[in-house]
C-alpha cells in the first residue's frame, strides 16, 4: 500500500510541518504504544526543538481481531504536563476512540496546547469527530500491517505498509473467526 520511500517522505513532510509550527519551543511528545514506535523513532530524529518523550499504552485490537474491542489505556507514565505544548503521536486514526480518550487525559493535566499527529487516517471509519493536526496518509478501510502496525503481534518490522488479504486474516486454525 505504501513503500518504505513513501513512508519516509510522509514522515519528513510531517516533521517539517511540526518544526515550522513549534520552531525552537520545547515540545512534549506522547507516543502511543505499541503501533507508533517506528513512526515515533523516525519522527523525533527529524524534529529540531528540545523534546521530552512519554509513552502510553493504548489498545483496542487484541490477538487476531480485526475489529476494535473495548479500549484499554494505561497513561500512568504521564507526568505533569501543566503549561507544556504536547503532541500526541499515534500510528492510525481509525474510529477515533483512542485519540479522544488520550486527548481528554492529557487535557486534564492543563497543558499549554495539545495537538495530534498520526501516520494514517483510515477513510470512512471515524466514529468520533476529530481532525488530527498532522496526517501522513489517508488510506482505504483495510486492515494494514507494517511500519509498527501488527496483526496478532506479527509484521511490525516490515519497512512498508501492506493490507492483509482475507485468507491471511482468517486462518483454518481459528475456523475463520478472529479471536479476541
Amino acid at each position: 500500500m505504501l513503500s518504505a520511500d513513501q513512508l519516509r517522505e510522509g514522515v519528513m513532510r510531517m516533521a517539517g510541518q511540526i518544526n515550522q509550527r513549534y520552531g525552537r519551543r520545547p515540545l512534549t511528545i506522547v507516543g502511543v504504544l505499541t503501533g507508533s514506535i517506528v513512526l515515533l523513532a523516525d519522527l523525533i530524529r527529524q524534529l529540531e526543538m528540545p523534546l521530552r518523550i512519554m509513552l502510553v499504552q493504548a489498545r483496542s485490537y487484541r490477538g487476531r481481531s480485526i475489529a476494535p474491542g473495548p479500549l484499554y489505556v494505561d497513561a500512568s507514565s504521564l507526568v505533569d504536563l501543566r503549561g507544556q505544548d504536547v503532541l500526541i503521536v499515534d500510528d492510525i486514526y481509525d474510529t477515533g476512540r483512542t485519540l479522544e480518550e488520550l486527548i481528554s487525559l492529557v487535557d486534564a493535566t492543563n497543558p499549554a496546547s495539545v495537538r495530534v499527529a498520526v501516520l494514517l487516517r483510515k477513510v470512512g471509519r471515524q466514529e468520533i469527530v476529530l481532525e488530527p493536526d498532522w496526517i501522513g496518509f489517508d488510506i482505504p478501510n483495510e486492515f494494514v500491517v507494517g511500519y509498527g502496525l501488527d496483526y496478532d503481534g506479527l509484521y511490525r518490522n516490515l519497512p512498508f505498509l501492506a493490507a492483509l488479504e482475507p485468507a491471511e486474516i482468517q486462518s483454518p486454525a481459528n475456523d475463520g473467526e478472529p479471536r479476541a
